[in-house]
């Protein structure tokens, strides 16, 4: 589920964005339109997780610019989210950007949650009745800064998360195509499936709709999915990207295996990082294609050169396939599939516990936790859980104690013993 924070500038937005993420991704800044990188990530709250996206910051210093800026933003998010959390001032009270955002959020047929934000008082619980009459429900007063409310706002959202519900689709892996505007993402797939599928231009946004495309050739049976989902409009700037996000998160939380299409001459981007975190976070597989190869000057090292620089910038998840292709010339793109396959295999990969215990307890011998306090952590079992990628339990005296290098530790023994390439690996720890 995507939930958008909407609202004028200097609402809270990136405040509350930052709460609910329990991050500091957000810049926060009394500057209208600070907002820029880092606009998207996950929350969690009673076992439930979500997208939360902060649609700030492309309004740069006047409220003139609403008609061209913020409208752009609460469209977009509208059509994209499945919840609107519509933020508002109590200090300054109902100003027209307010009135003019509440206007759009009525006529559309989303969930809203207006949210009262800056609320740390009971003078200021009254005062934000005032918001009635926007006609979207009761105020949810909550303080951001101090997170007051937070939690009964949280009870609210994951109250609109729905069970997942059969897929009537067959039961194939899905490759889900990312990556930036005009990457190739819509070449790739029409030089896979030997067909004009999808609409290919040269111009970022051509791609309306994720698009669907089943693959079965070579005894291979899965799903492509076309992500580029941009709309192609008149004078779209910074908000492309914006919708480009939206569209990877919807797309990423129903992939199996994500293909990250990078461009070989502007290399990795901050937004490219990003969408890696963010696969990460939903424990998604994920292969990186560095299209374009055919356009780079190339001497002995130069893929190992390129390979290296990319995994200094996405560590410590480094163990991922990355492949240099060129779409055009139709350069390794059926290894682009092969290595597909493998990470989705990876993914859903089964250890006995026999084995994951006879081979994890030699490496924890070989390299023990370091204690803490003067005392020593023993763990005593290990085992995989039942979920749809890697996770695996420790059982030990003290769990508290067992700090991220030596999960790491753990996970690296993990892949270099069973070989879980392009997949997340979960390590938890858990008290005996």
């Amino acid at each position: 589920m995507i939930v958008a924070i909407v609202g004028r500038p200097n609402v809270g937005k990136s405040t509350l964005f930052n709460r609910l993420t329990e991050t500091k991704h957000a810049i926060i800044d009394e500057t209208a339109g600070v907002t820029r990188d880092r606009i998207y990530g996950k929350a969690e709250w009673i076992g439930k997780t979500f997208s939360v996206v902060d649609t700030g910051g492309y309004v740069r210093n006047s409220d003139d610019i609403f008609e061209e800026e913020i409208r752009k933003q609460v469209d977009i998010a509208i059509e994209e989210a499945n919840l609107i959390l519509f933020v508002v001032d109590v200090e300054n009270g109902v100003t027209d950007l307010d009135d003019s955002v509440a206007q759009i959020l009525r006529r559309s047929k989303k969930d809203v949650i207006l949210v009262t934000n800056k609320v740390d008082n009971n003078a200021r619980i009254i005062e934000s009745n005032v918001f009635y009459k926007f006609g979207l429900g009761d105020p949810m007063c909550i303080s951001s800064i101090n997170g007051s409310g937070t939690g009964e706002l949280l009870d609210k959202i994951v109250s609109y998360i729905k069970e997942e519900e059969a897929d009537e689709e067959l039961d194939i892996p899905k490759y889900t195509v990312i990556g930036r505007p005009n990457v190739g993402k819509s070449s790739l797939i029409n030089a896979l499936i030997g067909e004009e599928r999808n609409i290919v231009t040269p111009i970022s946004g051509t791609t309306r709709d994720s698009i669907n495309t089943r693959y079965n050739k070579f005894n291979q049976d899965f799903y492509l999915v076309d992500t580029a989902g941009i709309r192609k409009k008149a004078k779209v700037k910074e908000d492309l990207e914006f919708y480009s996000v939206l569209r990877s998160i919807r797309a990423l939380e129903e992939a199996d295996v994500c293909l990250l299409m990078l461009d070989a001459e502007n290399g990795i981007e901050s937004q490219d990082l990003n969408i890696i975190s963010l696969i990460q976070k939903n424990n998604k597989g994920i292969v990186i294609l560095v299209n374009k190869w055919d356009l780079i000057d190339k001497d002995t090292n130069t893929a190992k050169d390129f390979t290296e620089k990319i995994k200094s910038r996405i560590a410590p998840f480094t163990d991922v396939p990355i492949i240099f292709t060129s779409v055009l010339t139709k350069q390794r793109i059926h290894k682009v599939l092969e290595e597909a396959k493998t990470v989705y295999e990876n993914r859903r990969k089964k250890i006995p516990t026999a084995k994951l215990n006879e081979v994890m307890q030699e490496a924890i011998a070989q390299h023990s936790p370091p204690s803490t306090k003067g005392k020593f952590i023993k763990i005593k079992y290990i085992t995989q859980l039942s979920t749809y990628y890697p996770s695996f339990v420790f059982f030990c005296n003290l769990p508290q104690y067992v700090k991220d290098p030596y999960k790491r530790y753990l996970e690296n023994k993990l892949r270099e013993h069973f070989g879980f390439t392009g997949s997340p690996v979960t390590v938890y720890m858990r008290k005996k």
